[in-house]
């Protein structure tokens, strides 16, 4: 009788070891997951407390703030039951029954699976350290603040819940396709939106709008094209170009500027090689959005008039006293430190925003695993004005071969330098009136 009882004693304390390492496990996979959508970087204000919310995001409409994500019950979800928290991530409903605003990317969510969701809720649940810190939605102006629009808007344009529908048989693209359509949301950013502010396409089925580029600045910044265009696209880069871009936030073609700085160092360097190779593999498969596109073709006129001192084209002595030391006079800059202007689709893509406003403000390439330096650009706009940067902006799209569309005028680079100080704050703003 003795032996029994203690083998069934031993029996059920290795059945709760193992159910203790199955958690362990879950709530371990919940955190990669949670790396994989980069939930930290909204659901974390500047210098506040990870997933504690309060993070202002400016949107077409207004500002609006990121809600607390901890498990605190007061001020987070820590009183949401699983059911409560799938609500949330894949219909946008709170659990008061309010409809979140599509910052929340749930159109995207929706395809996550129900293995991943439980891993998730595990991870916020469990692994996630509680914060008593109140969301700021009191501050979110009317008409703003109501919520039943949102609710309209939710039931006209987010998409029922379905599993992701594979359009290949590669098992490789196919996990790319679920990352990118799903948990890494790259729509949400990099696909152009309709006047109703919902993307045009939601995957690459509904058509080639998806992850074509951003047809509006967010935060004085837009989304590139990640589709194979052979102009302002993909369509030049390899998949290994990819993987190095998606790792390390560098490649021979460009560097990570803007939003994107933060999503290479808060979720891509985390994700695992196969992941990082099923995401490259599936934004090669992608076809072009313009298949007519001129490709992009060097030319070194600009290089050698600079070579020779004739830095007589608007803009030319500006790029030589600013830009040259680091990009070098024939645009190539460094490869993997400094990053090419020639032939740069973030250069060559007809918006010249992102490039305005990197020109007046600076920015910085992060350091991470296996890229250890951190790059900083410095600021421009404090020392130059309005003409200045349009000029100089002017000279890097049409040089070395860079044929940019849109020619850049200094009332454009007005409204950004303003737009940019209202963002950044009165520490910015002095830099950019020019106190040094």
């Amino acid at each position: 009788m003795k032996k029994i009882f203690l083998a069934l004693l031993l029996g059920s304390l290795s059945c709760a070891a193992l159910a203790d390492q199955g958690n362990t496990d879950l709530v371990k996979q919940g955190e990669y997951l949670a790396r994989a959508g980069d939930c930290i970087a909204c659901h974390t204000s500047k210098g506040g407390q990870p997933f504690a919310g309060g993070l202002p995001m400016e949107t077409p409409i207004g500002t609006i703030y990121s809600t607390n994500i901890t498990p605190d019950k007061t001020s987070g979800i820590g009183d949401y039951s699983y059911d409560d928290f799938e609500k949330a991530v894949r219909h946008g409903v709170t659990k008061e029954g309010t409809t979140l605003y599509p910052a929340m990317p749930y159109p995207s969510y929706a395809v996550i699976s129900d293995a991943d969701m439980h891993a998730l809720y595990a991870y916020f649940m469990q692994g996630v350290a509680p914060v008593n810190q109140a969301n700021k939605e009191s501050e979110i102006p009317w008409p703003l603040s109501m919520r039943w629009p949102l609710a309209v808007w939710r039931g006209m344009f987010a998409p029922s819940v379905a599993p992701i529908q594979p359009q290949q048989q590669d098992p490789v693209l196919t996990r790319g396709q679920y990352l990118v359509e799903g948990l890494g949301h790259c729509g949400a950013c990099h696909t152009p939106r309709s006047f109703t502010m919902q993307e045009k396409a939601l995957n690459n089925a509904e058509g080639s709008n998806f992850l074509s580029g951003s047809n509006a600045p967010v935060d004085g910044w837009t989304a590139s094209n990640l589709r194979g265009d052979s102009r302002d696209g993909l369509g030049r880069w390899s998949e290994e170009d990819l993987r190095q871009f998606l790792r390390y936030g560098r490649n021979d073609h460009t560097a990570v500027f803007g939003g994107m700085s933060d999503v290479v160092e808060h979720s891509l360097q985390h994700l695992n090689d196969a992941d990082i190779t099923a995401i490259a593999r599936y934004l090669k498969s992608l076809g072009a959005k313009d298949v007519n596109q001129v490709a992009f073709s060097p030319n070194s006129s600009e290089a050698q008039a600079l070579w020779h001192g004739d830095d007589s084209k608007p803009g030319a002595a500006a790029y030589v006293d600013s830009c040259a030391a680091c990009h070098k006079t024939d645009g190539t800059g460094y490869k993997r430190f400094f990053p090419a202007l020639q032939g740069n689709p973030v250069v060559l893509a007809d918006d010249p925003t992102s490039l305005i406003h990197i020109v007046l403000v600076g920015g910085q390439l992060p350091g991470v695993s296996g890229a250890p330096s951190t790059i900083t650009m410095p600021a421009f706009g404090w020392r130059m004005d309005d003409q200045q940067v349009a000029d100089v902006v002017n000279f890097i799209r049409s040089s070395w071969g860079n044929s940019a569309p849109q020619q850049v005028s200094a009332s454009q680079v007005a409204k950004l330098r303003k737009t940019v100080k209202d963002q950044q704050g009165s520490a910015d703003i002095k830099v950019l009136e020019g106190q040094k």
